[in-house]
């Protein structure tokens, strides 16, 4: 089935030259791949934009589209060309956007920021709580040691480039369907640095810079968790052109413990009681992550229920306190029982039987153990 062009391009088939050019203008800006890098979608997007307009832009294969629905007249369709007979009208892909838009988007001379870096380290339960200091190494790029970073040989300092003036860029003249256009394109000769060397450095190949590995001591604070990332301004890789370097980003990864469960603030622990302990109820001492705490366990604790210490959790990242300690009764109940064992159970069950209700479940319990 035969495209809809006036529909590719969102007007209607009434539309002027001049609304036909602006729709084409707003949806190849849009769609270009420049701005969509990686899309797929958006790339095939591009090429219906620009067969459409190829076709409604000319008044000689508009009236035969018109008339037939192709550019070509009477027939099956357009050959298998896609309406562009092999060829397509604005050459590369990028050069309509550059026609248009002055240049290829993202090209700059000017000075550049440098690229963040990641460092990974991993962590216990204990330091998230305490916050620790830790190195970390990472690799990146530096001056060049033997050309302290000119690029030229022995230390040169580099030259205005001849090509450009030292603008970094060329002006380029190009003829497209909607007439001359001057863009502006990276030097070839000094690729947008606007400065060149007449012996780059052995050392460096004339970039003047070398990897390096360095080693960086990071200061973590309480509260952190797993995923989280801690920032360090102005140690990741350095700008360009005497731009501003960029970040160090450390990620945290939280080593799993071996009985508290964290979720954010919060630290939950088992606490196993036997069927007595959970019915009488007793007073506990359980080792929480900094230090001893108190636990009260009341008479007829339920197994699974919470018991929450308030503030004995984790400290919050951003300041405020701590979070709860929340403590899950386990009740264990035994799987072998002496023969004394077995004879008072019997008997408290004969209890329960029994109908002496009068002294309480508590109570009844109480008697039987003692």
């Amino acid at each position: 089935m035969a495209k809809d062009y006036y529909e590719v391009l969102g007007v209607q088939r009434g539309a002027s030259d001049d609304e036909i050019k602006k729709a084409f203008r707003r949806l190849a800006r849009q769609y270009h791949p420049d701005m969509n890098p990686g899309d797929h979608s958006a790339e095939e997007k591009f090429k219906e934009i620009g067969e459409a307009y190829s076709v409604l832009s000319d008044p000689e294969k508009r009236s035969r589209y018109d008339q037939f629905g192709s550019a070509d007249g009477p027939g099956p369709g357009f050959g298998g060309q896609g309406g562009f007979g092999g060829q397509n009208p604005f050459g590369d892909i990028g050069d309509i956007f550059d026609a248009f838009f002055g240049g290829g988007g993202q090209r700059r001379s000017g000075p550049v920021r440098g690229d963040d870096l990641r460092a990974d380290i991993e962590l216990t339960l204990e330091d998230c709580f305490h916050g620790v200091e830790r190195e970390v190494r990472v690799q990146r790029q530096e001056n060049c040691e033997a050309c302290h970073g000119t690029g030229g040989k022995d230390g040169h300092a580099p030259q205005r480039c001849q090509r450009c003036g030292g603008t970094g860029q060329v002006q380029q003249a190009r003829d497209t369907a909607f007439g001359r256009f001057v863009t502006a394109r990276p030097c070839p000769v000094c690729h947008g640095s606007g400065q060149t060397v007449a012996e780059v450095c052995p050392t460096c190949h004339g970039s003047g810079r070398q990897r390096r590995l360095r080693t960086l001591k990071v200061r973590i604070p309480p509260g952190v968790g797993d995923g989280a990332r801690v920032r360090i301004s102005g140690e990741g890789e350095p700008g360009a052109r005497g731009g501003p370097p960029g970040d160090l980003y450390v990620f945290v990864r939280e080593r799993p413990h071996e009985r508290f469960a964290r979720q954010d603030a919060e630290l939950h622990v088992d606490l196993a009681l036997g069927y007595p302990e959970a019915a009488l109820g007793e007073d506990y001492e359980l080792e929480g992550i900094d230090g001893p705490v108190k636990v009260k366990v009341g008479e007829g604790t339920q197994p699974g229920q919470e018991i929450r210490l308030r503030g004995r959790g984790m400290p919050h990242l951003r300041g405020g306190g701590r979070g709860d300690l929340v403590v899950h009764v386990v009740v264990q109940v035994p799987k072998r029982l002496t023969q004394e064992e077995r004879d008072l159970l019997l008997k408290l069950r004969d209890m329960r039987k029994g109908g002496e209700h009068d002294r309480g479940f508590f109570g009844r319990v109480r008697d039987a153990f003692r």
